[in-house]
């Protein structure tokens, strides 16, 4: 038998969504739990998300009227996932998810909305045009947290205004268009910002939290009713095996190593390998630069090697959750581009000055087509973001704001940025070749001018709309670019996390190279292959199963059939 300094029923390595449901599910059926953080920040990267979760047939979608069923959702998924992941796991998500969701609305206060979001392939058997299966929080109240807002991770720059100011979902939509009654709004999320006196002088965080602060601050919330410690800095060495069965951990914590046993079982949630530039170099050829990751610097995919040390088979290493991201020379990750893709007046060039993509379709898919150009081409890493005077005043470019004149902008933004009276010159300032880039916008321009893309078909699908601007006829996607000067950011085919991992079933169980489910041992997040394979079927499938397969992995290890 084991010595342990410790000793708890369940044992949840990493703080993102997943692995705090897990704890939380297991608190609330009376397990002793115990979960412990790398780093000196909690939340990981779902602090730092949107935390948009793809829930199908969930009661608020019914709510709205849409009459959704798992069978549809789970045609939708099988048809768009890898064909080496198994339909239990595909299955196991999309009848459990809302029953999930169910729970955490019941057991916390983080209120989850029903958005029409269509699905990134809606026109796909199964998808939803409508939407109603993407839903979002509702911003809560981060003093409810008391000194442990202080270490929640800082949404991220590219989900805030400045890195620290919060803004809702729909708050975007209002500040994105100038809605009306658009200063207003500004004015006052300032000013309740800077008048937070007391907690001013301490941090710069917005104790208003919302997206993935709203999601990771509310499940917070409820651990500490509850009594479940969270240590910080408390990294996890390696695994303990006892007959084929995991029974504990080995973590050091300050100066102390510590063995921690675990009766029931040990819920690794500790993310992907984003920035462990080895194992991507290895693994992941398409997606090698862990500085363009948009995931947070501790996923080093310790707990992947930590379960593979005990006989862990893995899955889909080389898979991604790709993107296009905006990088900002001195920060430490890439900045995810979604909706300025979309709008009208832009294009996306390669080196040479040529479009190669449709730039509104959902970042996985211009990511992988960034990604998949570079091996081929060698040139899309980076691309270009053009577009002219209209667009650069009236919509935000990753770090570039358009309130701000360009001298007014960061240093380090004003130093990518190019600019040219002309489209010629604006090719000169890229390296591009004049004639070339010239011709593109010309093309580009005369379609744009009639609402048509018949190169890439941009704004014809129902996803393409969801971030074009409703005041522009007949596409929302489409304008010319055709007043000077002229801009280009640099744009790189970057990801928001690896979604390769430990092979797992339906229950979250941790299996071995025979298939055989390992005991005491369960993974989930991005420390698990994702049920969803190599796609990413509509926004939330990151944190959607991180959450459901939390919650299934802490019932399972309780022996919870109710």
């Amino acid at each position: 038998m084991e010595s342990w300094d410790k000793e708890v029923d369940v044992l949840v390595v990493g703080s993102g969504a997943g692995g705090l449901l897990s704890a939380l599910v297991a608190a609330e059926k009376g397990a002793s739990t115990l979960i412990i953080e790398k780093e000196a920040l909690w939340g990981g990267t779902s602090a730092t998300s949107g935390a948009g979760i793809w829930i199908p047939a969930s009661d608020q979608a019914r709510a709205e009227g849409f009459d959704d069923k798992p069978e549809d959702a789970f045609k939708y998924v099988r048809a768009l996932s890898a064909d080496n992941v198994p339909d239990a796991n595909i299955r196991s998500y999309v009848e459990n998810a809302a029953c999930m969701l169910r729970w955490m609305g019941e057991h916390t206060d983080i209120t989850y909305c029903s958005f029409p979001y269509p699905d990134y392939h809606a026109e796909n058997p199964g998808g939803s045009p409508t939407g109603y299966r993407t839903h979002m929080p509702l911003p809560m109240d981060g003093r409810k947290l008391g000194k442990d807002v202080e270490t929640l991770r800082f949404a991220s720059p590219a989900a805030s205004l400045f890195g620290y100011l919060n803004w809702h979902f729909d708050e975007t939509y209002i500040l994105l268009f100038r809605a009306k009654g658009w200063w207003w709004h500004l004015t006052k999320s300032l000013a309740r910002y800077w008048f937070d006196l007391p907690f001013r002088f301490k941090s710069e965080k917005d104790r208003r939290l919302t997206l993935g602060n709203a999601l990771a601050g509310g499940l917070r919330m409820a651990l500490n009713k509850r009594g479940v410690p969270l240590w910080l800095e408390s990294p996890m060495e390696s695994l303990i095996e006892e007959d084929g069965k995991v029974v504990g951990a080995v973590v050091r914590r300050g100066k102390k190593t510590l063995r921690i046993g675990a009766r029931k079982g040990v819920i690794l949630a500790a993310g992907g390998f984003d920035k462990n530039q080895e194992m991507r170099d290895k693994h992941a050829p398409l997606y090698r630069n862990a500085l363009y990751s948009g995931g947070t610097g501790g996923n080093t995919g310790d707990s992947i090697r930590a379960g593979q040390s005990v006989g862990a088979e893995t899955m889909n290493m080389h898979s991604a959750w790709a993107a296009p991201v905006f990088y900002v020379p001195g920060e430490d990750r890439g900045r995810l581009c979604t909706i300025e893709r979309a709008l009208p007046g832009c294009m996306m060039v390669n080196q040479k000055g040529e479009r190669y993509l449709n730039e509104a379709a959902s970042y996985h898919i211009v990511g992988q087509q960034m990604a998949r150009r570079e091996a081929e081409h060698g040139d899309a890493s980076p691309s270009w973001f053009v577009f002219d005077h209209t667009y650069r005043h009236k919509y935000p470019v990753g770090p570039l704001l358009p309130l701000l004149p360009d001298w007014a902008q960061n240093g380090m933004v004003r130093s990518i940025l190019k600019k040219g009276r002309t489209v010629a010159e604006l090719a000169e300032a890229m390296g591009a070749d004049p004639a070339v880039l010239g011709a593109t916008v010309e093309r580009f321009n005369t379609h744009a001018a009639k609402g048509e893309d018949p190169d890439f078909n941009r704004g014809e699908a129902a996803y393409d709309k969801m971030y074009g601007d409703p005041s522009v006829t007949p596409n929302p996607c489409l304008k010319p670019l055709d007043k000077g000067p002229f801009y280009a950011m640099p744009i790189y085919p970057g990801d928001i996390g690896t979604n390769g991992g430990l092979k797992t079933d339906d229950r979250a169980r941790v299996l071995n190279t025979d298939g055989k489910p390992i005991g005491g041992l369960y993974a989930v997040g991005n420390n698990a292959a994702s049920a969803m394979g190599e796609s990413y079927p509509g926004a939330g499938v990151t944190i959607g199963p991180a959450l459901t397969f939390g919650y299934l992995a802490a019932r399972d290890a309780l022996g919870v059939n109710d």
